[in-house]
């Protein structure tokens, strides 16, 4: 039997990636407070690594990019770890 993705057949079946780049854990108080370019701070910094989750599994790390060429300002994500779909990250 052939194992490649080309002949699985869920292969091209789309299926949706979240991309966390931080978390903020601000009081209710101070969230109801901001308003029009409020900045609100994340607990990570520009050059830490991003996570890609499919629902609440993590299944990858890596680095913001902006996209070139006609997709020029565009983000995309560079994979620098990858997670062991049967084992984890």
């Amino acid at each position: 039997m052939d194992d490649s993705p080309e002949h699985n057949p869920f292969a091209h079946v789309p299926i949706e990636v979240t991309i966390s780049v931080g978390r903020a854990r601000p009081l209710v108080r101070d969230l109801l407070r901001l308003g029009r370019d409020a900045v609100l701070p994340l607990d990570r910094r520009v050059d830490d690594p991003v996570e890609l989750y499919i629902g609440d599994r993590l299944i990858a790390r890596g680095e913001l990019q902006e996209m070139e060429g006609e997709a020029a300002g565009q983000l995309a994500v560079r994979l620098t770890e990858v997670a062991n779909l049967r084992g984890g990250l």
